[in-house]
């Protein structure tokens, strides 16, 4: 098979990453997608830097061995750790990382107050502390570290009392005083975007990176000559590290999920 009719490689610490892959098979759905979740690792988002580094390595190997053209690393808390290693590691194959959408918020915003959901990994990496002090002079940014939320998702607990007690509580905080946009930092959190407006309200957008990450990766396939032409769909393949057929299923479902309260 030449290089361009290899899928692209997605991995995220476990099905969170989901969110970003069904944005691309919306935008790309004539290329083939494989999916690897680390779910028996996660949450990457309360580890040491170094062990995220080692398996987001450890991820992009187990890809590469199945034969990819490019990899999206559909983790923020494994961006922030491991995007620099891994394009370092393998210099030759494209690696599209995530980052919290604060630029589009802020360009949305201005001047206004945007609550920043993520993990306390990314919260306290130097990569999202930077980009926070990009924006800070143009809108107040107010990061809230949610350990414990994405494991949720891993449950598949999209909804419920359960998830809403969660999200009231660290939220309700921040309410008291109008906010303009809630950026979901993590790729886990878009599949909560219904329980999270039943919280925070109609008022401010809600606001995650997927489509923004589907975009770049478009770029820089059709950059080196690796994008498909427009045809019928390509495949669609999941593997965890777990390995068992529940997760796989979860997996099926979560790209096909459509949450009713999407605004």
């Amino acid at each position: 098979m030449d290089t361009c009719h290899l899928p692209v490689g997605f991995f995220d610490s476990g099905l969170g990453g989901i969110s970003v892959l069904r944005e691309t098979v919306a935008r790309m759905p004539q290329e083939s997608y494989l999916y690897y979740g680390d779910s028996l690792h996660a949450p990457y988002g309360v580890r040491r830097t170094e062990e995220v580094e080692a398996l987001a390595c450890a991820a992009a190997e187990h890809l590469i061995a199945r034969g990819v053209k490019a990899i999206v690393v559909a983790c923020n808390t494994a961006t922030s750790a491991a995007i620099g290693t891994l394009r370092r590691t393998w210099p030759e194959l494209p690696f599209i990382g995530t980052e919290p959408a604060v630029k589009p918020a802020v360009e949305r915003h201005p001047g206004g107050r945007i609550l920043v959901l993520a993990t306390p990994m990314t919260v306290k990496e130097e990569k999202f502390r930077r980009l926070k002090a990009q924006y800070e002079d143009q809108a107040e940014i107010i990061p809230i570290a949610c350990g414990g939320l994405m494991e949720f998702v891993e449950q598949g607990l999209l909804r419920g009392p359960e998830v809403e007690a969660y999200l009231f509580d660290r939220l309700d905080p921040y309410l008291k005083v109008p906010v303009s946009a809630v950026v979901l930092g993590c790729t886990h959190y878009p599949f909560l975007r219904g329980a999270i407006r039943r919280i925070v309200g109609r008022s401010p957008e809600i606001i995650d990176g997927g489509a923004g990450v589907a975009q770049q990766l478009q770029r820089v396939l059709a950059g080196r000559g690796l994008l498909l032409p427009e045809g019928p769909p390509g495949r669609v393949e999941f593997e965890n590290s777990l390995g068992g057929p529940e997760i796989l299923a979860l997996s099926r479902e979560l790209l096909a999920y459509r949450d009713e309260q999407i605004d």
